[in-house]
């Protein structure tokens, strides 16, 4: 019996489980977002989060090193790891956590299987604030000071017209 047993199996042994989940992190820190299905990455948000954590602790060298070895037995990929902790830790840095965003996109055809993306929060152009800060020095006009300021344009093009017929 699983009583008070809350990690979720992902029907595997714990061999494949730990394989897939280094595999799906390593793919996510380097791709910044991937799709899989909705317990994958509920298990995964679990499995990489408290990694993101460890790349914050920039107290001592000691300590740097010692988390990049943590880290890398969790990943073993050197590519993850260092863009994990080169990429991504300076952009986390000030956040309290909460690293990733799950989204529902509906189920996949062949076996009705509930499809999500899981992606790094800081890494979104759609919901970050390079977007607002983008957006702010756009105007936003209106219909009627359009006509408004067009009229005035045309008024000061038959005053120019008309002192260029008098001069000639």
């Amino acid at each position: 019996m699983r009583h008070g047993n809350k990690n979720n199996n992902l029907s595997r042994t714990a061999s494949h489980r730990k394989a897939l989940l280094m595999n799906l992190g390593c793919q996510l820190i380097i791709n910044k977002r991937i799709t899989t299905t909705l317990a994958k990455a509920k298990v995964l948000r679990t499995y990489i989060e408290p990694l993101i954590t460890k790349t914050k602790n920039t107290s001592s060298k000691e300590a740097i090193m010692h988390n990049h070895r943590i880290v890398f037995s969790y990943l073993n990929d050197k590519d993850a790891v260092k863009e994990l902790f080169t990429v991504v830790a300076p952009k986390v840095a000030s956040r309290p956590g909460g690293y990733t965003r799950i989204i529902k996109l509906g189920a996949r055809v062949g076996d009705n299987a509930e499809i999500a993306m899981i992606e790094l929060v800081d890494f979104n152009e759609v919901y970050g604030k390079g977007i607002s800060a983008a957006a702010e020095p756009a105007k936003k006009t209106r219909r009627a000071g359009g006509a408004k300021k067009k009229a005035t344009e045309e008024a000061a093009e038959t005053t120019t017209d008309t002192a260029t017929e008098e001069k000639a």
